[in-house]
């Protein structure tokens, strides 16, 4: 399902589009917000040039994490960031936060352990025990935040 709408995605991107529908909207939304390697990849590429992205109105602010360190011990959790708050303000956005929180979550998740995977053994496992408190975090006060 993601192959095919990243496939989707790539056409979406490549024709000029004044108008979205919701129905678009929430593709793209879902094929940028998933816990995969792809889908970030997708993400960060459509980060880095979102005049591509006008007609989708997506919301690209972000204020990293929160009220948490962005950068704990070191570990620079700043993209992981803000590809979560990218999720919930857009889904917020289009009134479909609630049933899709739980996705973003996970992506923020895969995010993280991403980060970690850079590291080996006792720092990648203290990078692990702080990517599991703030999706923990996430998980319990993320409908107050981002």
């Amino acid at each position: 399902m993601v192959g095919s709408s990243l496939a989707a995605l790539v056409l979406i991107t490549a024709l000029p589009a004044p108008a979205v529908t919701l129905e678009q909207q929430l593709s793209a939304l879902s094929a940028l917000t998933q816990p995969t390697a792809d889908s970030a990849a997708a993400w960060r590429a459509a980060r880095q040039d979102p005049s591509s992205w006008t007609s989708y109105a997506f919301d690209w602010t972000t204020d990293l994490c929160s009220g948490s360190p962005d950068q704990p011990l070191g570990f620079d959790f700043r993209t992981p960031c803000m590809r979560h708050d990218f999720g919930y303000r857009n889904y917020r956005a289009v009134d479909r936060f609630p049933e899709n929180k739980e996705h973003v979550d996970s992506a923020f998740l895969y995010d993280l352990r991403q980060v970690c995977a850079a590291y080996a053994d006792l720092r990648r496992s203290a990078c692990e025990r702080l990517a599991r408190s703030y999706h923990r975090a996430v998980e319990r006060l993320g409908a107050y935040t981002g």
